[in-house]
């Protein structure tokens, strides 16, 4: 097998870590919390939609114009235990845990950067 292609299955066999993360803002305290199945690759997507002006979340754009990057720290809340749960539960178990988060936190309004999310029943 030449290198590239052992590099290739090599990335594809890695689990990458899967959990609730936030980001924060050490100059006015706003969090924003996340979940992803891949934090590496999430951390990397909100750092390069900031730097290039086009983040979805307006308020922390806004933030991260005026205080610069310095301001902002990602760090990981939760990972995912994948010994624990089966792989077709992922995706479920980790919104779970986002929403325990999100309850224990209320990053909302002043506190933070998520809209809070009115569940239907």
């Amino acid at each position: 097998m030449d290198r590239k292609k052992e590099l290739k299955l090599t990335y594809k066999q890695t689990s990458l870590p899967m959990g609730v993360y936030q980001i924060k803002n050490s100059i006015n305290g706003k969090i924003f919390v996340g979940s992803s199945m891949n934090l590496p690759g999430i951390f990397n997507r909100h750092r390069f939609q900031l730097n290039a002006a086009s983040h979805p979340i307006k308020d922390m754009q806004e933030d991260w114009h005026q205080y610069g990057s310095a301001a902002f720290t990602c760090e990981v809340l939760e990972v995912l235990k994948l010994e624990e749960v089966l792989k077709e539960d992922y995706q479920k178990t980790i919104l779970a845990l986002e929403d325990k988060w999100l309850t224990n936190l209320r990053p909302y309004g002043e506190k933070g950067y998520n809209k809070l999310k009115i569940k239907k029943t």
